[in-house]
């Protein structure tokens, strides 16, 4: 962790490979390629930082669960994650991505309970949900709501990076983050995130 930027505040996106973890940071950012989407799951295989302003940081996780990556790399990444998520001192939340059409995997329920043992709070982002009717998105995010009982403090919403829909609720819920650890008054009178530079 030693290599890592020094933050105020940061917030993390983590996700299975390929649930659409870059195309919601760049749907957050209003960038076309600050996070790159590769047709390949997996590509992204360090910790990437984006700047808010002010301090405050989106933080870009690899993704798990790809098979096809080699042992070597996925025992690299977990290892990665895991100090990341258990050590870092200015990660205020974690924002974890999963695909509408396949939510709470193992790895998910893992990557929850691993987290849970930090106190912080987690937003899910159910995604892709233009892929689903919006009888089937309410039905899914009714019976994830459900499974979730049992983590106190773990939210959840759709989300479409394709319709850019769901990106005003997950930009409240991290600025709501950063203004807790503001005290309460760090946050744009908008409600929005800032631009990045």
């Amino acid at each position: 962790m030693k290599d890592l930027p020094p933050t105020r505040a940061e917030v993390a996106f983590v996700g299975r490979s390929n649930a659409g973890k870059s195309s919601a940071i760049n749907t957050l950012a209003n960038r076309t390629r600050l996070a790159f989407v590769s047709k390949t799951p997996g590509r992204t295989q360090h910790i990437n930082f984006f700047d808010l302003g002010d301090e405050r940081y989106m933080v870009d996780l690899p993704g798990y669960g790809y098979a096809e990556v080699p042992e070597a790399v996925r025992r690299h990444w977990v290892a990665l994650l895991g100090r990341y998520l258990q050590t870092r001192d200015s990660l205020i939340g974690l924002i974890l991505i999963m695909d509408i059409r396949h939510p709470l995997k193992d790895l998910d329920i893992q990557m929850l309970d691993f987290f849970r043992d930090t106190g912080r709070p987690v937003h899910i982002l159910l995604s892709k949900a233009d892929k689903l009717s919006r009888q089937e998105q309410q039905k899914t995010l009714a019976a994830v709501k459900r499974a979730l009982a049992e983590y106190p403090g773990v939210t959840l919403q759709l989300f479409s990076s394709l319709k850019k829909s769901g990106v005003e609720e997950v930009e409240s819920v991290v600025e709501g983050w950063f203004s807790e650890m503001d005290g309460g008054d760090g946050a744009p009178d908008d409600g929005t995130l800032p631009d990045s530079p």
